[in-house]
């Protein structure tokens, strides 16, 4: 019997197929499928699906029917609420635009995961993520991009440790979308045309901000629009509907189209400005999580993604005495979002990452 590996079953094509490689290169397979936040209606979880509904159970658990492997529900419900939704919750009212997958990446289905997996025997945990794990010359653990750039999910898994790096398996990253699609339907397995499962899972209709209202009890506090120099425009409904770079939804009438550029919790001003006022070339990266290498020495250079769908640029990264970083890109970038992931690249590895501050 080879060695023994939890694969995390979302009940998605990626992880199931996750699975029937892992079984087909001799290892010893275990489903898992992680219960995070399932306390709504029944109906509208198996109406929603997506990556933790209860579909997700059904379509896990008929996978590992096929593929003969056990499948067990393992409850992680408090790590999510603590790790994932306060957090979520917290960032936003503060102004900033949080990452609770990259969050619930590290905290939950690795950290929370992987502990659990270890202890019941396991040698390793593998997901269905479109990203590749590699062992570099200097001894250290790195997460490559995948082969198929559309698909690529390695943002998202920046923050990962050398520990969970070093008992992760990621079978799927070798891999293009269509063959992993197609190797499903080999496999026979129920999900080889199920759709991918999209935006935040715990806010099913999309509405952040009234999510926000019932988890805190605190209704929405209006407060104002003001430009750059400060002059009033109109009335916001409340700072955690908004974001930097949006247009949509302003209410304002003016000129030339107008973009929130900041958020001010402690004056509850949204500050509005031109689509120029955007773009700047530096920022302040915090939280660092390195990777490729355990720290930065002196100023390095990079391939920074700002955003999940940022297509990369190239920057100069400046290690600060406080643990931060200062990156400074070639080219302005537009939109540079505190709260959201800064992850730098250095030759398809994942170099370092953090959390843009203000």
């Amino acid at each position: 019997m080879g060695k023994k590996v939890v694969v995390g079953m979302s009940g998605g094509v990626d992880s199931s197929v996750a699975a029937y490689l892992l079984k087909e290169q001799g290892y010893d397979v275990i489903g898992v499928t992680m219960q995070i936040w399932q306390d709504q209606d029944i109906f509208e979880q198996q109406e929603e699906g997506g990556c933790c509904g209860l579909s997700a159970v059904e379509d896990a658990r008929r996978v590992a029917d096929v593929l003969g492997i056990p499948h067990y529900v393992m409850n992680f419900k408090a790590d999510f609420q603590k790790y994932v939704i306060d957090y979520f919750v917290a960032e936003y009212r503060r102004g900033y635009t949080p990452n609770p997958c990259n969050a619930c990446n590290r905290y939950v289905k690795w950290e929370s995961l992987l502990q659990r997996s270890l202890e019941i025997g396991a040698d390793y945990i593998a997901t269905g993520h479109y990203a590749r794990i590699a062992q570099l010359e200097n001894g250290r653990y790195a997460i490559k991009n995948s082969v198929t750039a559309a698909k690529d999910q390695t943002y998202a898994l920046y923050n990962l440790t050398q520990h969970q790096l070093a008992h992760t398996l990621m079978p799927v990253g070798a891999y293009e979308k269509a063959h992993i699609r197609e190797l499903a339907k080999q496999a026979g397995l129920p999900v080889a045309s199920k759709q991918d499962s999209q935006d935040i899972c715990f806010v099913s209709d999309h509405d952040y901000a009234g999510f926000i209202a019932r988890e805190t009890g605190q209704p929405d506090v209006p407060g104002n629009f003001v430009d750059e120099e400060g002059h009033i425009l109109g009335q916001h409904k409340g700072i955690i509907h908004y974001t930097i770079g949006q247009r949509k939804g302003l209410g304002i009438s003016a000129e030339t189209p107008l973009f929130v550029k900041e958020l001010k919790p402690e004056t509850n001003e949204v500050v509005l400005c031109r689509s120029e006022s955007l773009f700047r070339r530096d920022c302040r990266v915090a939280d660092m999580n390195y990777m490729a290498e355990e720290k930065l020495t002196g100023p390095t250079p990079a391939i920074g993604k700002i955003r999940y769908s940022h297509g990369g640029s190239p920057c100069m990264l400046y290690p600060q005495e406080d643990g931060s970083v200062r990156c400074e890109f070639d080219e302005p970038q537009r939109a540079m979002t505190p709260g959201q992931a800064a992850v730098f690249y250095r030759d398809d590895y994942i170099l370092c990452g953090g959390i843009i501050q203000k």
